[in-house]
C-alpha cells in the first residue's frame, strides 16, 4: 500500500515518568486506506488528539505512550476497524466523535455510530452522538418523549427518521408534523398572502427533512391520503390521534395550555416526540413556554421520557456548537447580573419607622 504501509513519522511526545507500547493488528482483508483516511488523513486527526507515538508499518500499528493514552488510542483503532468492518466510511468528524465518546463516557463508538435508522436514496440516517442514540433508544422504548437541546443537535431530525420507520414498518398509519406557527416575533396576520401561504415558512423545515427521508414523488401522494400531515398545532385541537407518530417541533414556543391540549391527543397505539430549545423561546413577554413548565408537571410520570441534548451534540458547523455554549455563557452572567441588582435594590430600600 502506498502511504499507508510505512507511516513512521511521528511528532515529538513529551516524555513522561510511565511509557508503555502497544501493538494493534489490522485484519489483512480490511483496507487500511479506510482506516486511516486518504493521505493519512484520519491518522493526522488521531496524533493531533492524543500525547502519544503512533507508528504504522503495514497492517500493524504500534502505539508509545502512557498507559491510559495508549490503552485509549488502540481501544480507538479497534472500534473504527469495527466500524469499516461493518460497512461505515470513516470521516473526520466520526473519528473526533470517536475519541469524545472513549474518553467522556462507557459506550462504544462502534455501536453508537453504527446504528441505522433508515436509508433513503443511498443516504442513510443514524445517531452521531451518545446522547443521540440515547434520544433514539428512549423513543423506541416510551409512548411520549421529550427532546430538548440546542439547534443543531438533530432532535425533529432523528424523531422524522423513526417516524419514517415506523410508517415504513407498519407500526403505525400515519405520521402527524406540527409547530406553534409563532417565531421570532412574527404574527400570521402580518403576513402577506393567503392562511395556506402565510403558514407553509412555519412548516417548511419539515417538508425539507421529509424530502431527505422519502421519494419526493411520493410525499404529495403521502399527504393526500392523509397518511403524512404537516400542520400548525393549533389544528391539533379536538381531535384524538389513533395509530399515529405524533411530533411537535419548535414545541418552546407552545404556551402551557397549548402544551396540555397537544399532549391530551395521544391515543391508542400512538407515539408522541416533542423537541424544542428552551433558550430560544419566541412568546410574547410574561408569556411562560408550554415546554418549560411541562418538564417540573410531567418529570415523575412512568412511560413519559425526557431527553436532553447539549452543545456537544450539535451536528452542524463546529461553530454552532461554539455559538450555543457563548451564549449559554452570557446567559449565565446576565442571569447573575440581575441576581446582584435585586440584592442592591432590596439593601437600599428605606426600612419603616418602628
Amino acid at each position: 500500500m502506498s502511504e499507508t504501509n510505512d507511516s513512521s513519522r511521528t511528532q515529538p511526545r513529551s516524555r513522561g515518568a510511565s511509557r508503555t507500547q502497544a501493538k494493534v493488528v489490522i485484519p489483512d482483508d480490511q483496507s487500511m486506506v479506510s482506516l486511516l483516511g486518504s493521505r493519512d488523513e484520519l491518522l493526522r486527526v488521531i496524533e493531533g488528539a492524543f500525547r502519544a507515538d503512533i507508528h504504522v508499518r503495514g497492517n500493524e500499528i504500534t502505539v508509545t505512550g502512557s498507559p491510559e493514552e495508549s490503552s485509549t488510542v488502540v481501544r480507538l483503532f479497534e472500534e473504527m476497524s469495527e466500524l469499516v468492518r461493518g460497512g461505515a466510511q470513516l470521516t473526520a468528524d466520526a473519528v473526533e466523535r470517536s475519541i469524545a465518546m472513549l474518553r467522556m463516557t462507557s459506550d462504544r463508538p462502534a455501536e453508537v455510530l453504527s446504528l441505522d435508522i433508515i436509508s433513503s436514496r443511498g443516504r442513510t440516517i443514524r445517531p452521531k452522538t451518545v446522547n443521540q442514540k440515547r434520544y433514539v433508544d428512549a423513543i423506541d422504548k416510551f409512548t411520549v418523549v421529550f427532546g430538548i437541546g440546542p439547534a443543531g443537535t438533530g432532535k425533529t431530525y432523528l424523531a422524522m427518521a423513526k417516524a419514517v420507520k415506523a410508517l415504513q414498518e407498519k407500526k403505525v398509519n400515519r405520521i402527524i408534523l406540527t409547530r406553534p406557527a409563532v417565531e421570532a416575533g412574527e404574527r400570521l396576520g402580518f403576513l402577506p398572502g393567503t392562511l395556506y401561504e402565510k403558514i407553509d415558512p412555519y412548516l417548511r423545515p419539515l417538508y425539507d427533512a421529509l424530502h431527505d427521508m422519502l421519494d419526493p414523488d411520493s410525499i404529495p401522494r403521502l399527504m393526500a391520503a392523509g397518511t403524512i400531515e404537516v400542520a400548525p398545532l393549533a389544528y391539533m385541537r379536538g381531535r384524538t390521534l389513533n395509530d399515529a407518530y405524533i411530533i411537535l417541533d419548535e414545541a418552546q414556543n407552545t404556551s402551557p395550555e397549548q402544551m396540555k391540549m397537544f399532549l391530551t391527543r395521544l391515543g391508542f397505539n400512538s407515539k408522541i416526540v416533542v423537541t424544542g430549545d428552551v433558550t430560544q423561546v419566541d412568546l410574547p413577554n410574561g408569556t411562560q413556554s408550554g415546554l418549560r413548565v411541562v418538564q417540573d408537571i410531567l418529570g415523575g410520570i412512568s412511560d413519559i421520557h425526557f431527553s436532553r441534548l447539549t452543545s456537544a451534540d450539535v451536528v452542524r458547523h463546529k461553530l454552532v456548537g461554539d455559538i450555543v455554549d457563548a451564549y449559554g455563557r452570557y446567559d449565565e452572567t446576565q442571569r447573575q447580573s440581575s441576581a446582584v441588582e435585586q440584592i442592591k435594590g432590596v439593601a437600599k430600600r428605606p426600612r419603616g419607622r418602628s
